[in-house]
């Protein structure tokens, strides 16, 4: 009986001495819970105004075409990428409990950096779709063919996931015999480094590296494919096509800015400079609002999209003359 009991509770202690502690975002008061409550609703539009959109495009036989099909890839990536993070988060923050299981960190870390990966990609393979519409548009069918659109959201997908499997399998096998406590609301990579006892110098530089190929590089192809539509919208005739022409750039170029400003800031810092607090700042801007603004910029500010709302859902009826 005795024996019984030790290997239970050696099994006990052995589980948790293998799980991480995430130390949260709000403090346990009334402060906590009201910005607790804010994030709670901004998680539950997000998840709406995300599968709402993808629900849109799939039932809408009008927004059947590569530009929206790519969008509603970015809005299922957001999805998933908020989904990975608020509810563990909500969770600990309701239940008291902190911890996060060793397979339950790996998994969230899995997501968060494989959406995090493709996300950058797939805004990519937007600019090229909008480069070549207004700048070769004779061209789009051959360029942005059934094919060619399959690959560009599956290149996305396949490239974030092979990274996300490299840096989740290395962060999980460092020797982690310091606390571990990760000073984050989630399992980040730059908050669990600091944790791993032996010279990480090596593996920090392969993430910056790493961030580089999936934030620097499509960010730099958005650029010039946006640099090039813009000159070509300037030697535009016609009016309506100009201003078609920059509603659409400056919407993309607007979730462009919001998802790649944040993220390079907190992935290219040296770790010298990194500060926990402002780190969970910022990882709040593209983890939990950014997906909740994507949705909401990309309909309100596009006329197909309220189009088709009309269409299936019977939402923003025309006004009577």
């Amino acid at each position: 009986m005795n024996s019984g009991c030790y290997l239970l509770s050696f099994e006990v202690l052995f589980r948790k001495s293998f799980d991480f502690i995430l130390l949260g975002l709000f403090p346990q008061n009334q402060t906590g819970i009201l910005l607790l409550l804010l994030i709670l609703l901004i998680f539950i539009l997000a998840s709406v105004g995300n599968s709402g959109m993808t629900a849109l495009i799939f039932l809408d036989p009008r927004l059947h075409t590569p530009m929206y099909f790519l969008l509603s890839q970015l809005s299922l990536m957001d999805l998933m990428y908020i989904s990975s993070t608020v509810p563990k988060m909500v969770y600990n923050f309701l239940s008291g409990q902190k911890s996060i299981s060793f397979l339950g960190c790996g998994v969230q870390m899995f997501f968060f950096l494989t959406m995090a990966g493709s996300e950058g990609l797939i805004l990519a393979s937007m600019a090229y779709d909008r480069f070549v519409a207004i700048c070769h548009p004779l061209h789009y069918p051959i360029h942005m063919s059934k094919s060619m659109c399959l690959k560009m959201i599956l290149v996305p997908w396949t490239l974030g996931s092979i990274n996300s499997i490299a840096h989740t399998f290395y962060i999980l096998h460092l020797p982690y015999c310091r606390s571990r406590a990760i000073n984050h609301f989630f399992c980040d990579v730059p908050a669990m480094v600091p944790l791993a006892c032996g010279d990480t110098w090596v593996y920090e530089y392969m993430v910056f590296v790493s961030t580089g190929l999936f934030l620097i590089v499509p960010f730099l192809c958005i650029t010039v494919s946006y640099g090039r539509v813009i000159f070509t919208v300037f030697h535009m005739r016609s009016k309506e096509g100009r201003r078609k022409a920059f509603t659409t750039c400056s919407t993309h170029l607007t979730v462009v800015t919001f998802y790649c400003a944040p993220f390079a800031y907190t992935y290219f810092r040296p770790k010298n400079l990194r500060s926990p607090a402002e780190d969970k700042n910022l990882a709040v801007f593209y983890t939990i609002l950014t997906p909740m603004l994507n949705p909401i910029i990309y309909s309100l500010r596009n006329k197909e999209v309220i189009g088709a709302m009309r269409r299936v859902w019977g939402m923003f009826p025309p006004r009577k003359k």
